[in-house]
């Protein structure tokens, strides 16, 4: 193992992706209920906060399938935020609302952009000089990525949303001089995308500051893979197997498992892992840069991908038809740690995995996952039983790809209720699990918020390898800040030694 490598101090946290909060604009966002859900860890004895990925989110709205692996999800902007800034009034407000309940995309996203084009609108008539500057400096400090990202933006709304490969042949391959036209023609809608970025980032560092005063850190989330209607992908064609139409010559998925019998078809982009070696992997180094910027932790999707990806020809309707194909996972991260130094990862490791991924895990150092709800199907060596956990690793009763605890319950087999209920020495119930996820040798503990409510099936975030339903549950809003619940956590996360590194 590398002396660089990174470990946890004995933790815990709760999982919950921001869009989860609750509010009165239909989305969670980062304004004052984020704040709250911050103070509510700290009273709870939490020090982590771990979400989703941030990206804009395109068709299906999964934050797993972005249309950049760099910019913000814009929905995510508070409007009582714009509001105490002076960017937008109370009228832009109340129609920006939506009634309460689980997040309806449809309603939600034009009433959003709705509120930033006011946001705009103003700003541009009557922004202090130092705002300008502010957001002038913001542009050019972000130009790297923040440039495509805007291009993209316009030009895909030029073409109905459609994605890049569908677009005019002069937007498609990136003429220089159809882009130059654009970036004269267009250029308040390309500074209105911009502004929309500048206003996510203004508002993640005004939120990670007070989770940093709180002593709350913020494990973030990033997939391994981007999405194939991205900014990246549109703008760096030369990185992705794609064939002279851009379209994809194969797509990533993963094999038949616990998930789903058929395999998961996920339709990203494959790497073309000889051209990202030949430039030095300096497009994962400024990746990995801008996330570790953006976060204190990062968990990595699907790292068993870094070792061996499941290459599924284009086309194909299942990813069963797959086949195993190596990457040059160890040459990136010694590129990446060489660069960044200590590398603060958790490898999601979940699934398929080999020894030789396993080897790539531990010659890094970076811990593993363990989901409880994959823990009593089988006997005593079940690596997800917590008297097997090795302490580097971080343990979880669920993900958002699971069930919820208590939907797990009320559909496992007589048979894995009987094991839980020996191997747990009470009857399972959702606190059951926290509390041996807690009591564990593993350094970090994560519960997901539905599970610590005790909520059934109909919290479920993500049915992997659906699309439509899901990433759409948020609480409600007495069940934030509720003391009952943070004194239940707190006692058992002291408990079991997991506060002492606050």
């Amino acid at each position: 193992m590398n002396t660089s490598s990174f470990s946890f101090p004995r933790s815990s946290g709760v999982l919950l992706h921001p869009t989860s909060l609750p509010g009165e604009f239909g989305i969670g966002d980062f304004g004052p209920r984020a704040r709250d859900f911050i103070d509510s860890l700290l009273r709870s004895g939490q020090s982590i906060w771990q979400m989703c990925p941030l990206g804009p989110t395109g068709y299906g709205d999964s934050p797993y399938q972005c249309l950049s692996a760099y910019a913000g999800n814009t929905n995510l902007v508070s409007p009582e935020e714009l509001y105490t800034a002076g960017l937008v009034n109370e009228a832009d407000l109340a129609a920006a609302k939506v009634p309460q309940g689980d997040v309806d995309y449809a309603a939600v996203i034009p009433r959003k952009q709705a509120l930033l084009d006011a946001a705009w609108d103003r700003f541009t008539y009557s922004a202090p000089t130092a705002d300008n500057v502010r957001f002038a400096r913001f542009v050019q400090r972000e130009a790297a990525w923040l440039n495509d990202f805007c291009e993209f933006s316009v030009i895909k709304s030029m073409h109905d949303l459609r994605p890049w490969n569908q677009w005019a042949p002069e937007y498609r391959f990136r003429d220089p001089q159809a882009l130059a036209t654009l970036r004269s023609e267009r250029a308040d809608d390309i500074k209105r995308v911009a502004f929309g970025q500048y206003l996510f980032w203004q508002q993640w560092a005004s939120l990670r500051l007070h989770a940093a005063l709180s002593g709350v850190a913020i494990l973030g989330d990033m997939p391994i893979f981007v999405a194939y209607d991205s900014a990246e992908c549109w703008a760096r064609q030369d990185l992705f197997e794609l064939d002279e139409n851009g379209l994809p010559t194969a797509v990533a998925g993963v094999p038949p498992d616990y998930f789903s019998p058929t395999g998961q078809l996920w339709g990203n982009p494959l790497y073309r892992w000889s051209a990202h070696a030949a430039q030095g992997f300096d497009w994962w180094k400024d990746l990995f840069r801008s996330r570790f910027a953006m976060f204190d932790y990062l968990r990595v999707d699907h790292f068993r991908g870094f070792e061996a990806y499941w290459r599924v020809p284009y086309g194909e309707a299942t990813a069963e038809n797959g086949r195993w194909v190596a990457a040059p996972g160890q040459e990136l991260f010694t590129a990446v740690r060489d660069e960044l130094g200590t590398l603060p990862i958790i490898a999601e490791d979940l699934g398929v995995i080999t020894p030789a991924v396993e080897q790539l895990r531990d010659h890094f150092g970076f811990p593993g996952m363990k989901v409880l709800q994959f823990a009593f199907d089988s006997g005593e060596d079940n690596d997800y039983l917590p008297h097997n956990y090795p302490r580097n690793s971080a343990v979880y009763t669920g993900t958002h790809d699971n069930d919820t605890t208590q939907g797990w319950l009320s559909t496992a087999s007589a048979t894995d209720l009987a094991y839980a209920q020996r191997y747990l020495g009470r009857a399972p119930h959702p606190w059951a699990f926290i509390q041996a996820a807690l009591a564990s040798t593993a350094q970090l503990a994560i519960v997901p918020m539905q599970d610590l409510l005790e909520l059934g099936t109909e919290a479920r975030m993500n049915v992997p390898g659906t699309l439509g339903g899901n990433w759409t549950w948020r609480m409600r809003p007495e069940q934030l800040g509720q003391e009952q619940l943070e004194q239940r956590l707190r006692e058992a996360s002291e408990l079991y030694g997991r506060t002492t590194a606050k």
